[in-house]
């Protein structure tokens, strides 16, 4: 087994972690450890919470997460010889659950007021499901007659930003930030069209935890530093399901080191991830390698991270696919917009799913934490974008076929709040 060079304690609270973790993105913060070229390490992370999420029957918690904690990231670490204009080169040995001190996974549809999802305006309540983990494979009580293997993977896995990535990223988000609350309607394909949720998150320096910064330099430092909440050209949050085992990434470097950080274990998620808090959730470890390629952003044309996936399972073969294109469900006819044709197969597919027993919550938490196949199925052909999303047949124990309508059976609900709005 590879070296642990960052260890976590799930017990403890992150500010008191046995190797410092961060929360922001910031070039000025401090890396944890340094490896050489060509090392082997495992790296700890904590779940993307905190420890904020418990295995009950209540969600209460999914209601009341503090957005401005996450994502909590193990790193920064740096390699020795990495400058900017390199490329880092990560690949993905193995990654699972921390085992006896973590032994669940949960998922969350988050409320419109704290982050809300992809479809809040049709769930704009907090819920929350549970789930065992067995091995490679998991079920929940929350959501039964399902079993499936996940694709293990980290949500959010990047290299630090430059100071003046940085100063972009807070100029373009603020730019829309402020078209927002000057117009919300203005962007067109916001859930709701109104304050909530918001469109993006400016620096916060309220829980910003900023490694091994001090005190003064930390408080400095977070009043500019960046969110972990979206993807970016360092990496960062891109919850994609494909960087599993075996797959290699090419970090683009902006700073001396490279600074690496990673977090946001998932045990299994669909492509989108649509209800935001939609994976399998849970802390775990990254065993790695890591090297460099000397000037490879020029050589390569390479400024964004790319990747080549592995090819561990699971292999679905057989799949319902749902086809959504650009009209909304009111009958809205947009142009050529892919964001409003894989919510209506998202929609699609929930109201099919809730004929065999599920309700729309239960629905919609199965598109976000099985390993759906969203693709992007036609970009050309005026006015309809065509999006289709894939749902593998082998993951339920009963037949969700057109055939197998009919089978409709009392399959529960997910944990819900005893309050929505928290008052």
């Amino acid at each position: 087994m590879p070296e642990t060079v960052i260890e976590v304690d799930v017990e403890a609270p992150p500010d008191d972690q046995p190797t410092s973790v961060h929360n922001r993105w910031h070039p000025d913060i401090p890396s944890v450890v340094t490896v050489d070229p060509g090392d082997r390490v495992r790296v700890e992370c904590l779940d993307w919470t905190g420890g904020q999420i418990t295995d009950d029957d209540n969600a209460n918690e999914v209601r009341d997460v503090d957005l401005n904690q996450v994502h909590y990231l193990s790193g920064p670490i740096e390699v020795a010889g990495a400058e900017p204009g390199d490329l880092l080169v990560m690949d993905i040995l193995d990654i699972g659950a921390l085992n006896e001190r973590w032994e669940y996974g949960f998922t969350g549809i988050f409320s419109q007021q704290n982050g809300g999802g992809f479809l809040t305006d049709h769930f704009p309540d907090a819920a929350k499901a549970i789930w065992d983990l067995h091995g490679t494979k998991t079920s929940s009580r929350h959501i039964p007659d399902v079993r499936f293997e996940g694709m293990i993977h980290p949500g959010l896995v990047g290299t630090a930003p430059s100071k003046e990535l940085l100063e972009a990223w807070n100029d373009r988000e603020q730019a829309l930030m402020d078209q927002h609350a000057e117009d919300p309607e203005s962007i067109h394909n916001h859930p709701t069209g109104e304050e909530n949720p918001p469109v993006a998150n400016p620096p916060d320096t309220d829980a910003a935890i900023m490694g091994e910064l001090t005190d003064d330099e930390a408080e400095a430092a977070a009043q500019e530093a960046a969110r972990t909440v979206p993807p970016r050209e360092n990496g960062g949050n891109c919850d994609i399901k494909d960087l599993s085992l075996g797959t290699r990434v090419y970090f683009p470097v902006f700073v001396e080191g490279g600074k690496l950080s990673m977090g946001d274990i998932h045990f299994s998620q669909g492509d989108g991830e649509i209800t935001f808090c939609g994976a399998i959730e849970m802390a775990g470890y990254l065993d790695i390698e890591l090297d460099l390629i000397k000037d490879g952003m020029d050589t390569h044309g390479i400024d964004h991270p790319i990747f080549e996936p592995g090819h561990r399972g699971p292999n679905f073969e057989d799949y319902v696919v749902f086809e959504g294109y650009s009209v909304t469900e009111d009958g809205e006819q947009h142009y050529i917009d892919p964001h409003v044709a894989y919510r209506r197969a998202a929609l699609e597919a929930i109201e099919y799913l809730k004929k065999f027993g599920y309700t729309g919550e239960q629905a919609y938490m199965l598109l976000s934490t099985v390993p759906v196949e969203g693709r992007q199925s036609g970009m050309v052909d005026i006015p309809n974008a065509c999006s289709t999303l894939a749902i593998p047949k082998d993951v339920f124990e009963f037949d969700i076929s057109p055939t197998g309508l009919g089978e409709s059976a009392d399959r529960g609900q997910v944990a819900i709040t005893d309050d929505p709005l928290g008052n």
